[in-house]
């Protein structure tokens, strides 16, 4: 943080209390001169906090009694991004009451009046220029994710309700330990109690999350994104492509998928994934218009082929 954020922030601070100072006493609480007092001041009316001065004798600085919240101090930058990220974010799930997305449709249309004066334009530009296709992702209780969070940050154990892919369901007594946002759904990485084990649950399947007062002592967790991936792949069949293409068309049209990429001679991209089914990779290959090899089990290959031989046919 640099030295005039952290003065910021501390003045801001002081006025917050809805104490009244004297500029010698701001002064000498911030460590500054009275004319670095006096630009701070202007620079927090800049960006839209309204702070009263009284010149004089008995003069004073004071935060206007009645903002019920003062404006946020971001960057030109951060402001835009923090719009991006809101919209990005409502254009997934169902947006049911509640949900994250929903939550964040919420916010999308409130964030400008929190912002400085300065940029509210510039933000109702960018969200008039702005649409967003709908990217369909299981819904998740923004309360959820807030609880796990509280129950992270406390060391709680947590109980709740929990459906498995194939609709059965099991009550679940954990120690919580991360959330992860992978491929448009979140997931929560946790010691099961009852199992003696790591166990990844996807938050949209939980029900009844309820935060106890047991607590927990840490234990070494393993790195959560490398576990779930781990864990998603476990069942599936390695299957390896060696694309003629370059490695950025091929990161692209392989964007939605966990994949390893490697460069090799002659303009060539290695493409190490693990499937459920052969079928899953035939559009993004289609797309990708370039020839490639397949290293897969013999079932798969024998899929491709088939496939292959029914193409040709229709083509014919």
């Amino acid at each position: 943080m640099s030295d005039v954020t952290r003065r910021m922030l501390s003045l801001l601070a002081s006025l917050q209390t809805g104490r009244s100072f004297s500029g010698g006493e701001l002064a000498s609480r911030l460590g500054v001169s009275p004319r670095t007092l006096r630009r701070d001041v202007d620079r927090l009316r800049e960006y839209g906090y309204p702070v009263e001065t009284r010149p004089g004798p008995g003069g004073h600085y004071r935060l206007t009694a009645g903002t019920v919240m003062p404006p946020l101090m971001l960057e030109d930058d951060e402001a835009i991004a923090v719009l991006l990220g809101l919209a990005a974010l409502a254009a997934t799930g169902s947006a049911d009451e509640g949900s994250v997305d929903e939550a964040a449709t919420r916010a999308y249309g409130k964030v400008e009046q929190y912002l400085p004066k300065r940029l509210r334009h510039r933000i109702a530009r960018v969200r008039s220029s702005l649409e967003t296709s709908e990217v369909r992702a299981p819904s998740t209780s923004a309360g959820d994710l807030g609880g796990l969070a509280d129950a992270i940050a406390a060391r709680q154990v947590v109980t709740f309700d929990y459906e498995r892919k194939d609709g059965a369901a099991s009550s679940r007594r954990v120690e919580p330990y991360r959330q992860v946002h992978h491929l448009q759904r979140w997931f929560l990485l946790a010691w099961d109690l009852d199992r003696g084990d790591w166990r990844v649950f996807r938050t949209d399947r939980l029900s009844g999350l309820r935060l106890t007062t047991t607590g927990f002592e840490p234990r070494p967790a393993p790195p959560a994104v490398d576990y779930l991936t781990e864990g998603i792949g476990k069942h599936r069949q390695p299957v390896v492509f060696i694309i003629e293409g370059n490695p950025g068309p091929v990161a692209e049209a392989f964007r939605h998928d966990t994949v390893e990429l490697s460069a090799l001679d002659g303009g060539r991209t290695r493409v190490a994934l693990r499937l459920d089914s052969w079928e899953w990779p035939l559009v993004t290959l289609a797309f990708l218009d370039a020839d490639f090899t397949i290293e897969a089990p013999d079932a798969f290959r024998e899929g491709f082929r088939r496939f292959a031989e029914r193409l040709h046919a229709a083509a014919v």
